[in-house]
């Protein structure tokens, strides 16, 4: 997480860029303005600032089932409790940084 940054559940974030708004990110990432500034607290949807991070929503989960992290898990630990392949769990989590999972964040399985 971005110093500074409200915690951002899915751990995606887009980095704004010259001309960006927040309708056109909704659109290009097949989501909507009210969901983008549900996840961003506090931010201005008129002003937005360039090099400013913006927190995405949760990338849909094939299954629909997803593993909520609490305090100790690993992936590896996740991927033992579950049965599912830790090669799988990780190709259906390409933005989970393994090696820094944070409480309450969802983990797409399988």
């Amino acid at each position: 997480m971005p110093p500074g940054q409200p915690p951002c559940p899915s751990q995606r974030y887009w980095k704004v860029e010259v001309g960006d708004t927040l309708y056109l990110i909704a659109l290009r990432l097949g989501t909507t303005v009210e969901e983008l500034v549900r996840l961003n607290p506090g931010i201005d949807p008129h002003n937005l600032q360039v090099g400013q991070l913006i927190c995405l929503p949760q990338e849909a989960c094939p299954s629909g089932v997803y593993w909520v992290v609490a305090p100790g898990d690993t992936l590896y630990g996740i991927a033992r409790a579950t049965g599912a392949p830790l090669e799988k769990i990780l190709a259906l989590n390409p933005h989970v940084d393994p090696l820094n999972l944070q409480v309450g964040q969802l983990i797409c399985l399988p």
